[in-house]
């Protein structure tokens, strides 16, 4: 479909809410030819304030509507107004009524959060969401539950606080649906040896930067990719030098993603909790194994169950199992049976995944998405999701979107009382300074008073952070500059 947008600012915003209606379509700017164009937004002056036309031409009818934006030079309303004008032509073509109204961003909890700050009202808050962005109550609920879950988690967090994120980019396997920088082992085991040798080094040199700033560190989380992929003496060799690096007396948690249960045995649960590791996440995606053999995972629901009980034996008591809702070939009785499967279980979190098309995934280039649930069976699983969950006493403590989600949804972490995963948390609400090491970890650098951030990237790929290990460790020196112009 061919954009046309006399107010290039907003292109970004218009081409995502058209994303909300048709996730599957390719979008290209017209910036210049307003007669070629499928879709056009005119903004224009009018006595009321600033007026957007939309024009939608769609399987040969014209739609047209117009939004009064009542809210002079304020550019985030004007954004708005055309928002709503393309939600409400769309919706009429297509039948279809995203809960998250023209919301298109990966935090709306913390924009709920910034609305309530401002307005200091509950009612006022749900108001203008509901009303002017569109966002459905159960959706309010949802957010103003997560907030209060994460008041909680901020008093914890201090200005010179940070958290450390260790990435572990190796699987077993590549999920057919996974757009991350991950790479499987059966082609990438070479690297392994090279790439944790290079990890310790950057952890000493994080380490080195954070003492001199004066940081205290509150989480770590190992993720990736899947950090038990990792031999037990590899793990006990980057822990060892976490310990021998940081301070740790500060420490609230330590998180490490099992991920594949195939990966997990006695022998690294064993090195995790030598190293006082004390969250653990075992994810089965769903406890179906036909299904677990369409996405690419070649472990089992009987396997899930079996490191579950290992990870028990071993002495953890604080366990998260990830879920997604809207897998190829599920529905809405097998997802409902594997949260069935889980709970049995009597996990402390689950986290309720919904399935995001990526372009560059497996189910995208091999034109798998027709096995894909529908969305309104999605919308059931996500509602099945909540009350069972809810009822075998778990409350919803964080909240994310991502792109091209199925029906627009969320992820939800779900979690039994004082169990929440405080690394989610500040991760996702940009609470505090993330340090980050290993391939495609990202540094994000939050001022110790202030909004401002900045991120450092690190190369994505192994071989590249490999390869150009001297240049990440340079970009690293970033961290020391940012904490100098913001001083804690």
């Amino acid at each position: 479909m061919n954009l046309y947008l006399n107010k290039s600012e907003y292109f970004y915003e218009m081409e995502n809410v058209c994303r909300l209606f048709f996730p599957h379509e390719r979008f290209e700017k017209s910036s210049e030819s307003f007669a070629e164009a499928d879709i056009r937004c005119v903004f224009s002056s009018c006595d009321g304030g600033v007026a957007v036309d939309c024009m939608v031409l769609y399987n040969g009818r014209k739609y047209e509507i117009k939004e009064i934006c009542p809210y002079n030079n304020n550019v985030r309303e004007e954004e708005i107004s055309m928002a709503r004008a393309l939600y409400a032509l769309f919706s009429q073509i297509t039948g279809i009524q995203p809960k998250w109204g023209v919301l298109t961003g990966v935090r709306p909890g913390k924009l709920y959060s910034s609305i309530y700050h401002e307005s200091g009202n509950w009612e006022q808050t749900e108001d203008y969401m509901n009303n002017r962005l569109l966002v459905a109550k159960d959706k309010l609920s949802l957010c103003r539950a997560t907030y209060l879950a994460e008041s909680k988690a901020l008093e914890k967090s201090k200005p010179n606080s940070f958290s450390l994120y260790i990435s572990i980019p190796f699987c077993p396997t590549r999920c057919s649906y996974c757009s991350f920088v991950s790479h499987s082992v059966e082609k990438t085991q070479k690297l392994v040896p090279q790439y944790v040798n290079l990890l310790c080094e950057e952890l000493k040199d994080v380490a080195h930067i954070a003492n001199e700033q004066s940081l205290r560190l509150k989480t770590i989380y190992w993720g990736g990719g899947t950090p038990t992929q990792l031999s037990a003496e590899q793990l006990d060799a980057v822990m060892t030098v976490i310990e021998d690096a940081f301070d740790l007396s500060d420490l609230l948690e330590y998180t490490v993603e099992g991920g594949r249960p195939d990966t997990i045995t006695t022998e690294k649960l064993l090195v995790l909790k030598k190293h006082n590791v004390d969250r653990l996440s075992i994810n089965p995606q769903t406890m179906h194994n036909e299904i677990l053999n369409i996405i690419g995972r070649r472990h089992t629901a009987e396997q899930v169950i079996e490191a579950f009980r290992m990870a028990r034996e071993a002495g953890f008591d604080n366990i998260n199992m990830d879920v997604i809702a809207g897998l190829p070939g599920d529905d809405v009785d097998g997802f409902c049976d594997t949260l069935q499967q889980l709970l049995a279980l009597q996990p402390e979190n689950i986290t309720v995944h919904t399935l995001s098309i990526k372009r560059s995934s497996f189910l995208t280039e091999r034109g798998e998405i027709a096995s894909v649930p529908d969305v309104e069976s999605v919308e059931q699983m996500l509602a099945h999701a909540s009350d069972m969950l809810s009822s075998h006493g778990f409350a919803p403590y964080y909240l994310y979107r991502q792109s091209k989600m199925l029906g627009n949804q969320e992820n939800v972490g779900w979690s039994k009382h004082g169990k929440d995963c405080l690394y989610n948390i500040y991760m996702m609400n940009e609470l505090h300074t993330v340090l980050s090491a290993g391939a495609g970890g990202v540094t994000r650098l939050k001022a110790p008073h202030g909004g401002q951030i900045e991120r450092i990237f690190n190369y994505k790929y192994p071989y590249e952070y490999i390869e150009r290990f001297d240049t990440l460790l340079e970009r690293k020196k970033g961290i020391g500059e940012f904490y100098e112009t913001y001083k804690i």
